[in-house]
């Protein structure tokens, strides 16, 4: 016996040993296939050409996770930060001489979309080219491409030129079929996170906000080309009516929305005349090793704060990219305490989400602005408890087709109990209070939980009313007559108050040193990005199916489901746009 339990206490070693080595392996093979740039510093040969490549999903910053693109496929992905930051190196390094910007299906919202194309007007301030070349444009892509010097389309490619639409997905049948009811408590006539689950198609007031929004986006995406290519707006509108996506190549020449009709393979060529030589071609991941100017160590620093992602009360399972409070809250505090930071950016990117969390973080920005300037940059959508948050800030800056407002707050509780009666669950309960099993799974709220919920819900709002009326400099009145859930653009939030100024993160981080007096300063970026053995440690098989799925026609599916999961498990009092905007 007691060899027995000697030799099974080896065995047991020996597997643990032998898995841990078989894991080790593994993980070391798969970092050995990873495509890394060097971290040694790139070096620019002469006549160079940043190949800046638009494809996949845009985030605020680089966030790829390479283990998952060789396990998953995933879709590829860049940083707006990142390609911001390569443009000001193109156009500062004297051995670069042009961008090439190559159009294959990149998706972005039309507020980042709207940076990389003032960074790249920037660009030709230096006297230098851009020429773009897709076998055929996305909308947002050819809105970038009208800035370039020569935009060329592949012979047998087209311009998808058709004007925007929102085109939200209802699951009010799907819910009822399986006996689902949606039990909904709301402040404001346009908030319209709810319709999807209690209506079939959009109401007058969500019909009306979404027009009067993607119209202000439509006429600002219409003046730019306008003015890029020297075609009339009138014109414009006309192609999209034709549905240019449908007509041949050549009707793209005569409409003048493109210069040539070219196949890749002749770029090289057309490159090479552009600059008198073959030119080395630089990625965007090259350029990023490319050495920039030193930088004083006496100058002050600015810190920019990214918060991306839905609002929520705690660490999300739902998604690799959202706004935990209790995270935001203590890295608010580092940077507060940090006497070495004299000024703060905080960069949102968020539809909103819990209101509980909102109000917290609302809390710790103003605990940050009693210390130093807080000046809010705002990217594709900063709505609902985005806005939440950004009513905290000094001041305001926002893109023109930046998603903004959205002030209202929502609960939402389903109530599953037709889909147990049918499949025969059945519930009892023992209780000590009249409310004790308030949201049990098994019934309806009462008549009495839902107006106590409903004043609940009002007093929240109330609360979302009075911080954007103090943070703005308005009355409660004031606020009211704009709020009522309603999303604005960017262009419209600045007349009406919500915003100080129309532009970009650039502009918000000149603000910023302003309102703290330096001149001489360097910018660091919060909170600290994960290093790429936590990626490897964090990844789960529940990732690579999730992964897989989002990048599926499931994705819109998915995330819902996801949602309201999520709903479950945060604070049911929320302050949030639709889950997707989808305008497009």
């Amino acid at each position: 016996m007691k060899d027995f339990f000697k030799y099974t206490l080896a065995t047991i070693t020996g597997l643990l040993i032998t898995s841990f080595l078989i894991f080790f392996l593994f993980i070391t093979a798969i970092i050995s296939m990873i495509p890394t740039s060097s971290d040694t510093e790139t070096v620019v040969a002469e006549n160079s050409v940043f190949s800046l490549k638009l494809e996949g999903f845009l985030n605020e910053r680089g966030t790829s996770n390479p283990i998952k693109e060789l396990l998953v496929s995933e879709i590829p992905s860049s940083g707006l930060k990142e390609i911001l930051e390569s443009i000001q190196k193109a156009k500062d390094h004297p051995n670069i001489k042009g961008i090439y910007l190559d159009a294959a299906n990149m998706s972005a919202s039309f507020a980042s979309l709207e940076a990389i194309r003032n960074a790249l007007i920037d660009f030709k301030s230096s006297d230098k080219f851009i020429i773009s070349y897709a076998d055929q444009y996305t909308q947002g892509e050819y809105y970038l491409a009208s800035v370039a010097d020569e935009i060329h389309v592949n012979p047998k490619g087209s311009v998808n030129w058709m004007g925007l639409s929102s085109n939200p997905m209802f699951y009010t049948q799907l819910l009822k079929k399986i006996g689902v009811e949606m039990q909904i408590f709301k402040v404001g006539t346009y908030k319209s996170a709810v319709e999807p689950y209690i209506e079939t198609s959009m109401s007058k007031e969500n019909k009306e906000q979404v027009h009067e929004y993607i119209t202000d986006i439509w006429s600002h995406i219409l003046e730019g080309v306008s003015t890029a290519r020297g075609i009339e707006i009138e014109a414009l509108n006309q192609y999209a009516d034709q549905m240019m996506l449908f007509q041949p190549s050549e009707a793209c020449i005569n409409a003048r929305l493109v210069d040539k009709l070219s196949y890749r393979s002749d770029m090289d060529k057309i490159l090479e005349d552009k600059v008198g030589s073959k030119p080395k071609l630089l990625s965007l991941n090259k350029l990023q090793n490319v050495s920039t100017k030193s930088i004083d160590k006496k100058a002050e620093t600015i810190a920019v704060y990214y918060a991306s992602g839905t609002i929520v009360d705690q660490l999300s399972k739902y998604s690799d990219e959202a706004i935990v409070s209790n995270k935001v809250i203590k890295d608010l505090k580092k940077i507060e305490d940090n006497e070495k930071i004299k000024s703060v950016v905080i960069r949102i990117n968020s539809p909103g989400g819990s209101a509980y969390a909102s109000e917290q973080i609302w809390k710790a920005i103003m605990n940050l602005k009693a210390k130093k300037p807080v000046t809010i940059s705002m990217s594709d959508v900063a709505a609902s408890g985005g806005y939440y948050m950004a009513a905290a800030g000094d001041y305001i800056v926002a893109e023109p087709t930046t998603l903004t407002g959205s002030i209202g707050i929502f609960a939402m509780i389903p109530n599953f109990r037709e889909a147990t009666d049918k499949i025969g669950l059945n519930f009892d309960v023992v209780k000590t209070n009249k409310h004790s099993d308030f949201g049990a799974l098994g019934r309806a709220l009462t008549d009495d939980e839902g107006t106590l919920l409903q004043n609940y819900v009002n007093e929240g709002y109330d609360l979302f009313v009075q911080r954007c009326a103090d943070g703005r400099n308005m009355t409660t009145d004031q606020i009211r007559e704009i709020a009522e859930g309603r999303v604005w653009s960017g262009k419209k939030a600045k007349e009406l108050g919500l915003v100080d100024e129309l532009g970009g993160l650039d502009r918000a981080i000149e603000i910023a040193a302003e309102k703290a007096d330096i001149s001489n300063y360097k910018v660091h970026s919060y909170p600290r990005q994960k290093e790429l053995f936590e990626q490897i440690m964090e990844l789960s098989a529940k990732d690579m199916v999730q992964s897989f799925l989002i990048n599926t026609d499931m994705r819109k599916i998915l995330n819902e489901t996801l949602f309201l999961e999520q709903l479950q498990s945060e604070s049911f009092l929320q302050a949030r746009l639709p889950y997707l905007l989808n305008i497009q």
